[in-house]
């Protein structure tokens, strides 16, 4: 298999590379989020907007899910790349049908996505009907009613997939699922899918809801955090000053990464007058762990707590809260008692005063946290790893008390919002018993779809249809030649989006492109303007108001999308108030307060300054809706993930100047790349073992047991301080490096964290 993205408008030669960054934001984050918010927005609207990043009274990032303060509000309550978001989105640069009229699809299709997404904001409905050469416009009627009549002609609502992207916001979301339950499929697949699907796994597992059990006051109260597999600097910025909040309280913190991430190695913070000319070393500790070893390093941890709970008896292991709130304990000590410390060591790559140092201060601490993003769910055994973090927490009694807790971080500003809402594939009963009675339907029981299981049965022709609101479904998703093959396989598919990404460029037999408002923009429905909400990483739910015009009278809010859609599709008497639902969000909101767990008078309390946090049974009352009604101790077998001779293990990650499939520009500031994209992290002893030099030509070719040569080429090799036998490269480029089969066990996540390579020398 053979496939490169298009690279034509980004010239890979001018890239060079200097040692990485010991710092990270300070004077030049704030010069770089400023310099790129007046590019795209000029002067006045860049000050319009980034004064109303994540305040009260303005509208949520549609960056990340990091949550705001639950006191006082900084003036410029954003980071770095929130300002690149928010000028990518505010950007003054449009797309019209003149746009499309010039650039054929064949030449779009050569372009790359960062040029793509440089083009700016989409104006007006487009189609492509078959045998046409260029996108033209369509009248928003005319949309619907074709979409309409594709949905009706299906043999079954399964031949359907209706795809989320996590910026989509409360509303939205929940009549999105609504009209996809009325029109008889789960087919639901979302972003959370491919990220921290394995986090929502594990957690229900062992605590009986699928979310972090930490809020951001927590950080302050706790005394050591441990931050696994995420990189805060980058995808996270402000998570960098809870941090630091947290260190000035006497917290100690560990990073548990195979790359020495910036970020805290030494953070400036921008919004101080010190932090402008010093910084704060944020991890005293790093661990720099091999790929795939982190179950064995939670279990190795575990033992060694075990012989210090022997050593000093009733001083580790909290016996009261085990005894009284947990099941499990016995077989769970049993086996950690048994793991082998030689092989906790070879597969973390760590040594043993390492681990027990780390132990000692999990022994000692009284508040523990334990956070972590992508590195571990985008493992083979992304599940089992995060049910050991939580082991370990649950016998030192780190559930339901201030300081301490699991804390997986999200990426998308609204991604545990919408999955609040309804969009999963497999809703419990509860649920969608709920939604029947509220509005008189007969949801599917079903299970639908997920991310993976929709490529595969759009690739074999089970799925024929495939609706993304909004997301760049193409460049998020793994093995990239089957997924574009996949949706070409298709006979519609329709993308609701606010800017232009390989997704537009890669359709069906008909392909529509539906402009939307974005969360910056002012959303006016028949008079009114309206607002919408968000729930972000540690269940707060809040308000989210855009005030910006509109770049175009032709865009519509992605609420009425739906609306509009679905008024179309089921005709005037559906029973559900669509366009009631459609003029006034504060209609919606009453719904949701009837149907979603734990949103009852769901319009006066998201008013509210910070909104409400949603019921958390462990964190607020250590109770546990588990089908033993307490927390599991789960036992899994120990693995990981070992290199083969004369290969290595590669992750996937993203450039500081990204945000997911969202490229920004082409430096990685903090890692030292600059000018490109298309560079391989390797240690310099590994590119020496292989007879390669620093700065060679290389192909990438994955490894796996389907056989399949998957291939990327001309990337340049970049000697980089990753543990032996490891690599990494960014995303999207490298996506075609990703089986689509490999996926974590029980959570179908695709693994793009332990990806088999070998190097080849290039031809280009």
């Amino acid at each position: 298999m053979h496939r490169n993205a298009p690279t034509e408008d980004i010239d890979e030669s001018a890239l060079h590379v200097t040692p990485p960054k010991q710092q990270a934001a300070g004077v030049t984050a704030v010069g770089v989020a400023l310099g790129r918010a007046v590019a795209d927005m000029g002067v006045v609207r860049t000050a319009r907007s980034l004064a109303r990043v994540n305040q009260v009274h303005g509208f949520d990032c549609p960056g990340c899910a990091w949550p705001e303060p639950s006191g006082h509000r900084r003036p410029a309550e954003f980071c770095e790349n929130g300002a690149k978001a928010v000028a990518e989105e505010a950007t003054l640069n449009t797309v019209g049908p003149e746009f499309f009229a010039t650039h054929s699809i064949a030449d779009l299709a050569g372009k790359t996505g960062y040029w793509l997404g440089r083009q700016g904001r989409l104006t007006e409905p487009m189609v492509l009907r078959p045998g046409d050469t260029h996108y033209s416009p369509i009248s928003w009627s005319d949309a619907y009613r074709l979409i309409a009549e594709q949905l009706r002609a299906l043999d079954s609502p399964d031949e359907a997939v209706f795809y989320t992207s996590g910026r989509t916001a409360n509303e939205t979301a929940f009549l999105y699922q609504l009209l996809v339950r009325s029109f008889g499929t789960n087919n639901l697949p979302d972003c959370s899918n491919m990220c921290h699907e394995s986090s929502g796994a594990a957690l229900t597992a062992s605590i009986g809801i699928g979310k972090g059990s930490v809020s951001i006051d927590d950080f302050a109260a706790a005394d050591l955090i441990l931050v696994a597999g995420q990189n805060p600097g980058t995808n996270h910025p402000r998570m960098l000053s809870a941090l630091a909040d947290a260190k000035a309280s006497g917290a100690r913190i560990v990073a548990i990464n195979p790359l020495p991430e910036t970020g805290l190695i030494n953070f400036r913070d921008p919004q101080t007058v010190k932090g402008l000319t010093s910084g704060v070393p944020i991890a005293d500790d790093f661990l720099q762990i091999r790929l795939g070893g982190d179950m064995a390093l939670f279990q190795g941890l575990a033992k060694l707590l075990f012989e210090a709970e022997d050593r000093a008896p009733g001083t580790v292991i909290d016996r009261s809260f085990v005894d009284t709130c947990t099941a499990g304990f016995s077989e769970y000590e049993q086996h950690i008692r048994a793991v082998d410390m030689n092989v906790v060591a070879e597969a973390t790559g760590l040594h043993s005063d390492q681990l027990e140092h780390t132990a000692r201060l999990l022994a000692e601490s009284k508040n523990i946290i334990v956070c972590w993003a992508m590195g571990l769910t985008q493992q083979a055994h992304g599940v089992a790893t995060i049910e050991e973090i939580t082991n370990l927490l649950l016998a030192r009694g780190m559930i339901g008390k201030p300081g301490a807790g699991v804390c997986p971080v999200r990426g998308h500003s609204n991604v545990q919002g919408d999955r609040t809402m309804g969009i999963w594939e497999q809703m419990p009963e509860a649920f969608l018993a709920a939604l029947d009675a509220e509005f008189g339907i007969t949801s599917p029981r079903k299970h639908g779809f997920d991310t993976v299981a929709a490529i595969r049965a759009m690739r074999d022709g089970h799925a024929k249809v495939f609706f993304g609101m909004g997301g760049n479904f193409v460049s998020a998703t793994p093995d990239t030649e089957v997924t574009e093959a996949a949706l070409r396989n298709c006979a519609l598919t329709v993308q609701v989006s606010t800017k232009l990404n390989r997704s537009h460029v890669v359709h069906g037999a008909t392909a529509l492109i539906l402009p939307t408002l974005g969360r910056t923009d002012l959303d006016v429905q028949n008079g009114v303007k309206q607002r919408v909400s968000v729930e972000d990483s540690m269940s707060m739910v809040h308000l989210s108001t855009g005030r910006l015009k509109p770049v175009s009278k032709q865009l519509r809010s992605e609420v009425a999308i739906v609306c509009e859609l679905a008024a179309e599709l089921f005709g005037s008497q559906h029973p559900v108030p669509w366009n009631d639902f459609r003029n006034d969000y504060d209609l919606i909101r009453d719904a949701i307060a009837k149907v979603v767990p734990g949103c009852a008078d769901y319009n006066t309390r998201v008013r509210h300054r910070n909104g409400f946090v949603l019921p958390h049974p462990p964190r607020d009352a250590r109770e546990f809706h588990t089908a033993t009604g307490k927390a599991n101790f789960a036992v899994n077998e120990l693995v990981w993930t070992p290199t083969p001779p004369g290969r290595l293990i590669l992750q996937t990650l993203r450039s500081h100047d990204q945000y997911n499939t969202t490229v920004y520009g082409l430096d990685d500031r903090y890692r030292g790349v600059r000018g490109g994209r298309k560079v391989v992290l390797v240690n310099a002893d590994d590119i020496a073992e292989f007879g390669f030099a620093d700065g060679d030509l290389v192909d990438v070719v994955s490894e796996w047991t389907d056989g399949v040569a998957r291939r990327v080429e001309g990337f340049r090799l970049v000697a980089y301080p990753t543990p032996r036998g490891n690599a990494a490269a960014y995303y999207p480029e490298t996506n075609p490096l990703v089986p689509l089969d490999h996926v974590a066990a029980r959570s179908n996540t695709p693994v793009s964290k332990a990806i088999t390579i070998r190097l080849e020398r290039s031809e280009l």
